[in-house]
Formats: C-alpha cells, structure tokens, sequence
C-alpha cells in the first residue's frame, strides 16, 4: 500500500502556510530585518533616536512622492528617466516665482513645469514613437540645463515663511509635513492603481499592449497620462526640496532617477510593467533612506556605503523580482 501524499494536497499545505508567496512580502520582511539589524549594531550611535528616525523619513519622502508616480509608468511599460531633473527644475522655477508673485504664484509655476515636460515626454514617447527611455534621457539634459540657464547656475532663496512651512519645513506637533504629504499620496495612489478603472486599464496595459488595445483600452492615451502624472510628482518633490531648504537650486533631485526607479523595484513593481503596488513603493523608498543611515552611522566611507548600498538592493531585488 502506497503512503505517498498527493501532490496537490503538498502544494494545497505549502500555499495555506504562504510559502509560496514570500517572494511577494520580500521587500517587508527585508525592511524589518534591516531595521532589526541596525537598531541591534547602532543602537549606542542613536540610531533608534526619535529625531534620526523622523531624518530618514525626511530625507526619504521626496523619493518616495516621486517613485509612487514612478510606478504608474513602469507598470505601463515605460519608464521615466527625467524625474530627478524636473525636481530641480521645478524647485528653480518655484523659487523664482515666488519672489516675483508670492507663494501661491510658486505653486502655480513649480505644477506648470510638470504638466509641460510631462507633456512634452509624453507626446514623444505616444504620438511620435520615440520609446521612453531615450525621450526621458534627453528630457534629462534640457531640464538640467535649463534648471542652470534661468538661475545662473546660482540657489535661488525662498523668504516665504508658509511656502517653506507647508513644503517640507513644517512639523505637525512631532509629526513633519513631509511624512503627511507621503502618506496622502501613497494613499491616493494606492486606491486609483488597485479600485479604479483607470489603475487596471494602467496594469493592464503594461501587461499586454495588444490585448488592452484589443480589449478597447487607449494605450497611448494612458502612456501620455503616466509620464505626465510622472513628471507632475517630480515637479512636486522639487517643490518640497525648494520649501524644506528655503531655496531651488538646478542640483535639488541630481541622481534621485536611480533611487526613485531603485525603490518601485524593491517594492515589487516590475520593469516589465503589468504589475506594481504603491505600498511596496513607499517601503522600498523608506528601506533605501534606511540602509542610507545606517551605513553612515557605521561610519564607513562613501565608496563603502555605495559598494555595500549597491550590493544590498541586488540582492534584494533579485529576491523579489525573481518570481517574475
């Protein structure tokens, strides 16, 4: 008599205990155990300081707006190279604002930057076919310089009180307005990517482009609306760097391309496009300003905290994008 158990009801026990889907909870269960290992290691260097953690929360908030947008374009099947530059860009062109109409001029000027490149990429990218990644790279060049051009490659100083206030300068009692502008838009990204239509039809194109085309979904349509909602959150974030260090400076957001696409993936959102969660986003972006403090508060130097940065998130990737 055979004792052997079947197949199916092995495979039934191991998706009852979730081992099948611990690819997918990589990216948290990797935020708990590097938090756990540098509260044990760095706990005499504060790094369980209230005010250190607040810091890298500060510090991680503009790549986490920035990455939340990040993940409609990725899964759409594109990708948006041009984000650390806008956010310079916007910061120049907000500042300038201000000082010529006030702060609420600032904000006009710093979301009309975003709607024009954003525009720009998009009609690029969807109307003349031109793919993403070189549009968004030459994007990159023309914000930088113009960023440069407009400021005489000079800061631009920021003298509104409540602009820097409600911008990312601001705290809420103990709670910085930084943490809330992430939280809000982690949330609204969240609920229109998983319960509207137009977060399935985003999915569904970077799936499948043809089969959403056949199933009567615009795809270039929401190609154009991705980059612009892309280049809109950098213009934000450059917006939120101008108000927390009372200037705009076409240097605000250098780099942060890398962070911001770094942290969708992390989060599991895949460059493939077709599928993206923003909470994975948020926590990817959060376990990049993590690993960023801690491995200063070791003290290594910066080669060391590029080659150990740079070697953590492979392998964090490559864990949870496997499963792809």
């Amino acid at each position: 008599m055979s004792t052997s158990q079947p197949a199916g009801s092995t495979s039934s026990l191991t998706a009852r205990l979730g081992l099948t889907n611990w690819r997918q909870n990589i990216i948290y269960i990797g935020f708990v155990v590097i938090f756990v290992i540098f509260a044990v290691t760095l706990f005499d260097k504060g790094f369980l300081n209230p005010n250190n953690l607040l810091n890298i929360v500060r510090q991680t908030a503009m790549i986490a707006v920035m990455a939340i947008a990040m993940t409609y374009v990725l899964s759409a099947g594109e990708i948006d190279l041009s984000v650390g530059a806008v956010a310079g860009l916007a910061s120049v062109t907000t500042a300038m604002a201000i000082d010529a109409g006030g702060p609420l001029t600032g904000v006009m000027a710093g979301l009309a930057t975003g709607v024009i490149v954003g525009t720009f990429n998009g009609l690029l990218t969807t109307r003349i076919g031109i793919p993403s990644f070189l549009t968004t790279l030459a994007m990159m060049g023309i914000a930088t310089g113009t960023a440069m051009w407009i400021s005489d490659t000079a800061a631009v100083p920021i003298i509104s009180k409540s602009y820097s206030w409600i911008f990312g300068g601001g705290n809420v009692g103990p709670v910085p307005v930084l943490l809330i502008w992430m939280l809000v838009l982690g949330a609204v990204g969240h609920v229109v990517l998983r319960r509207t239509s137009f977060g399935r039809r985003v999915l569904a194109t970077g799936g499948g482009e043809i089969a959403a085309r056949y199933s009567g979904i615009d795809t270039k349509s929401i190609k154009f609306r991705v980059l612009i909602i892309s280049a809109m959150a950098a213009a934000l974030a450059g917006m939120l760097y101008a108000g927390r260090l009372q200037s705009g400076r076409f240097q605000l957001g250098q780099g942060d391309e890398l962070s911001v696409i770094a942290a969708a993936v992390l989060g599991g959102t895949s460059l493939f496009g077709g599928s993206g969660t923003v909470i994975g986003t948020i926590v990817g972006a959060l376990m990049i300003g993590l690993i960023n403090n801690g491995l200063i508060l070791m003290g290594l130097e910066f080669s060391q905290q590029l080659i150990a940065r740079g070697a953590i998130i492979i392998l964090a990737v490559a864990l949870s994008q496997g499963r792809k």
